[in-house]
């Protein structure tokens, strides 16, 4: 293969170039026009893949010519009382196509004959459209500012001169030193408290599913945390210098350096095909970039993964020599005359200072389950004051010692089971077993899905930073505080006989992503390969691969079935057999959906789960052989609603007479606290009045969290159409729906909804929103007609880069009440109500639906009869529901895309 020919550096101006933009004459479009063709040969260069670092301190290179020109051309470098000086990331001689140009104009004094000059001389660089960041100021206000101000004397470390006055800059750099002003001590702890808060803008995760390069953790700014404060304590303007001073070993360099190089390539392709200063790895850029590093197969999620994963890999390189370089930074200088309290735990560990380390430096070369044991030894000390930095290094620089002798061998393998068993900081040795990259090495299977991203909006963090929190939320289930947000699980995991069989089916539920197939069922050989290895039992063993096989089961039954239909209860109950497996199951599902997308987990869905959990427990206490029967069910509902309607003096003959009108399966689906909701509401209801809305109470103990509206209304064949445009149009989410009807021609309708932003609608807290949401709703109802211009409405940027061809399955049994309708498709404003109305245009009777959002898609289900109430069975029918459904779908997502 025939590579091209570099230049050795790359291009500059040339001296005819220079000679004439120094002219004062020289126009700004003559600029534009150089800059521009410059720009071109440096991206001509990058495609060639041309090495980044000549590129980013090439183009600051010619920057600074072009600076020096027009500083020139105004008649500022003959004058020696200013400097021009390059600040910032440009001071370090750092600089992509569209960055920030930073620069101090510094003064000996204020002279206001320099005022017109410098105005010309900032005008005209923002005339050619350079992105300008300037101040001026004399080295008083430097010193003053500096000496308050973290940023600003950051700055100036990295500050160098542009033009040939640099005795300014030599008279400030003494004043700013560390004899004057923040010592070693005082900004690394600044730039510590910095990276610190930082981190937590970005919810101290680099796997963010768009994520900035440059502020995440493991961006671009944590190698200049190390860069600063490398400069401030050892006076180097050189990462290199870190390895001939031993902080650094010459394959930490290497590394550091490949996952700066490649970010900055990533930098450079985001700001040319954006055309501006752009950070942030926008989803449809990653498809753009990921063509433009390679990754064309037909796949184009699994491209867009691949390039993240690499991404995600160079972030993890960084963030761990981050952590690394800090922390031997403190024990060499900070920490230096800190008197050492040590405590001797074995003949190969000790604590110095509360921090474990080891004893003979060879220790991990000589045995090297010594690497596991340190962790096992981790997990019994009350406070995890972490290891330190030379022991972290000796356990990286012996990683290769890990094969599969290593990972065999019976020794071993009980000391993992040890720390998968510990009493504390699992969650705390897992992750630093991951960012060493000890569980990668130990666990071949984890350390292929480090980096592995999923190309959606439901899973928010790459496969192993969610693995890692499911096991954390595992844990938390067992802390005091869990017991009010999770009271049926914290309480559920306290009997389970082996919690550490949970954390192991965490470590494997999602093991397979990435490699094609059913992730549950290639994941279930892993999971019984890894139990196999370290000694469980086959009941043991059986009960891990049967989670892992099942682990999305309770989530698709709770948020997709009807959960108020007791013959799905009972069959899965019969899928769960016992109360074991039934508790296990739980407390996975709701570790998993919390580990996958906090802002999925809300009310609604728990109370989903909760009723899942509590009705199967129910059925299982019953016995499998005795299924509840559908009438002993409505008459349990039925008896509870009187009892609350009593209570609230409510007449009983008037009740039931309602309830004589009212289709059997109202009374089935509804518990009796929304059974006697309604019917209080219907009594308290003239038939002449406007339609009957009411809407419930948040969080009143006998709902579920989430709003439900309920409307009385005289029966029309556009009611769901018009309730679903008007709730969508209200920004509203329609969770779950239910529709029945009475003899008298009445519809009972009720609709669970979320604001869009996963609230319920407050009743004691915003009664103008609820009255709003009743006074819209009655209005559209009385005016039906008017309902398909509600349908319209403004998808978010980032629904639109989905575009996934929609699914439609129709499936009719003969023995079932009503057909099962399933809708697979990309998440846009609208879509419901226009479902709404193709069943009105269609002449579909919708009885009950259940809606799911994940991400960018929704996955509804929608359960349908003819017009006359008769079971949808005739071939031709469902086909052309199915294929004209589909296409009414795939239209409306290309419109709104």
């Amino acid at each position: 293969m025939d590579f091209p020919a570099f230049p050795d550096t790359p291009p500059l101006l040339t001296l005819e170039e220079t000679i004439e933009l120094s002219n004062p004459l020289c126009t700004t479009s003559r600029y534009k026009q150089i800059i521009e063709s410059k720009t071109v040969a440096y991206n001509n260069l990058f495609n060639s893949l041309y090495p980044i670092e000549k590129l980013v301190k090439g183009f600051a290179s010619l920057i600074d010519e072009i600076l020096k020109a027009i500083w020139k051309a105004n008649g500022l470098d003959n004058k020696n009382n200013i400097s021009l000086i390059a600040v910032g990331g440009y001071g370090r001689g750092e600089l992509h196509p569209n960055s920030d140009v930073d620069v101090l104009i510094l003064l000996k004094e204020k002279d206001a004959s320099l005022h017109t000059p410098l105005e010309s001389f900032i005008t005209f660089l923002w005339d050619i459209n350079l992105d300008i960041g300037h101040s001026v100021r004399t080295i008083d206000e430097c010193v003053a500012l500096a000496n308050k101000d973290i940023t600003i004397i950051t700055n100036l470390l990295e500050a160098r001169p542009l033009n040939d006055h640099n005795y300014l800059l030599k008279m400030l750099k003494p004043l700013i030193d560390t004899n004057k002003m923040w010592d070693a001590h005082s900004f690394y702890q600044s730039k510590l408290e910095e990276q610190v808060q930082r981190h937590a803008k970005y919810q101290n995760t680099a796997y963010n599913l768009e994520p900035n390069l440059k502020e995440c953790p493991g961006g671009l700014r944590d190698v200049q945390v190390i860069d600063w404060v490398a400069k401030r304590l050892l006076g180097t303007n050189r990462l290199s210098a870190l390895v001939q001073q031993s902080f650094l070993s010459d394959d930490e360099y290497l590394q550091i350096k490949g996952a700066v190089g490649n970010l900055w390539r990533i930098r450079w392709a985001l700001h040319t095909i954006t055309g501006r200063k752009e950070d942030r790895l926008l989803f449809d850029h990653q498809r753009t970039l990921a063509h433009l590093f390679g990754f064309n197969s037909d796949d184009l999620k699994r491209n867009v993964e691949r390039f993240m994963q690499g991404y995600y890999q160079s972030v993890a390189a960084i963030q761990q020599l981050n952590d690394l370089l800090l922390q031997h930074f403190e024990e060499s200088f900070l920490n230096l005359n800190e008197k050492e309290n040590i405590t001797i735990i074995n003949e190969r560990f000790q604590t110095l200072n509360g921090q474990l380390e080891i004893r003979d430096p060879n220790i991990f070369s000589t045995n090297p389950s010594s690497m596991l044991e340190i962790y096992v030894i981790l997990g019994t000390l009350e406070e995890n004051k972490g290891i330190r930095a030379s022991t972290m290094r000796a356990l990286r620089d012996n990683l290769d010692r890990i094969d599969d002798d290593f990972r065999s061998a019976p020794s071993n393998t009980a000391l993992f089971m040890d720390i998968v068993s510990s009493p504390r900081h699992l969650t705390a040795l897992l992750r630093s077993m991951k960012h060493i990259g000890l569980l990668g090495r130990y666990l071949p299977e984890f350390g292929a899905i480090i980096g592995q991203m999923q190309h959606d909006l439901f899973h928010i963090y790459t496969v192993d930073a969610h693995t890692l929190h499911l096991v954390e939320n595992l844990r938390k289930l067992l802390l005091p505080d869990a017991k009010q947000q999770f009271p049926i699980s914290s309480q559920a995991i306290r009997h389970i006989s082996k919690v550490e069989l949970l954390y192991i089916a965490g470590l494997y539920h999602d093991i397979a992503k990435g490699r094609g197939g059913d992730h549950s069922i290639l994941g279930c050989a892993d999971a019984e390969a890894f139990c196999i290895r370290h000694g469980l039992n086959k009941q043991d063993t059986k009960l891990v691969v049967w989670l892992v096989l099942h682990h999305l089961k309770m989530s698709v039954i709770a948020q997709r079935k009807d959960i108020s239909d007791p013959e799905v209860i009972w069959e899965f109950a019969s899928f769960v057999k016992d109360q074991e497996h039934l508790d296990y199951l739980f407390i996975l599902t709701v570790a998993d959906i919390n580990a996958t997308n906090p802002t999925m987990w809300n009310s609604w869905r728990a109370s989903l789960m909760r009723q899942l959990y509590l009705e199967t427990k129910r059925a299982l206490r019953r016995g499998l052989d005795s299924p509840i029967d559908a009438d002993m069910l409505s008459d349990e509902h039925k008896q509870r609603a009187l009892e609350l309607l009593i209570e609230r003096h409510v007449d009983i003959n008037d009740a039931e007479k309602i309830w004589e009108n009212i289709e059997e399966e109202y009374f089935i689906r509804s518990s009796g606290d929304e059974i006697a909701w309604n019917t209080e509401a219907i009594l308290k209801h003239s038939p002449s009045e406007k339609p009957l809305v009411a809407i419930s109470p948040l969080g009143g103990r006998n709902f579920s969290g989430a709003s439900k509206i309920f409307v009385y209304t005289p029966l029309t064949e556009h009611l769901f159409a018009v309730i679903a445009a008007t709730l969508e149009q209200l920004d509203l989410t329609i969770l779950d729906a239910k529709i029945s009807t009475s003899s008298t021609k009445y519809s009972l309708d009720t609709f669970v909804v979320m604001d869009d932003n996963d609230h319920a609608p407050n009743l004691y807290l915003d009664q103008e929103r609820i009255e709003l949401i009743r006074e819209t709703l009655i209005q559209q109802l009385k005016s039906p007609s008017l309902f398909e211009s509600l349908i319209q409405r403004y998808t978010p940027r980032i629904l639109k880069i989905f575009n996934i061809p929609s699914n439609v399955r129709l499936i009719s049994e003969p023995e079932e009440v009503w057909s099962a309708l399933e809708v697979i498709a990309p998440d846009r404003p609208g879509l419901l109500a226009m479902i709404g109305q193709f069943f009105m245009t269609h002449n579909i009777m919708l009885h009950k639906a259940k809606i799911a959002t994940l991400g960018e898609r929704v996955e509804d289900t929608f359960y349908i009869t003819e017009h006359d109430g008769n079971l949808i069975l005739e071939p031709n029918r469902i086909n052309i529901i199915c294929t004209q459904l589909k296409e009414k779908i795939d239209q409306f997502s290309q419109v709104n895309k």
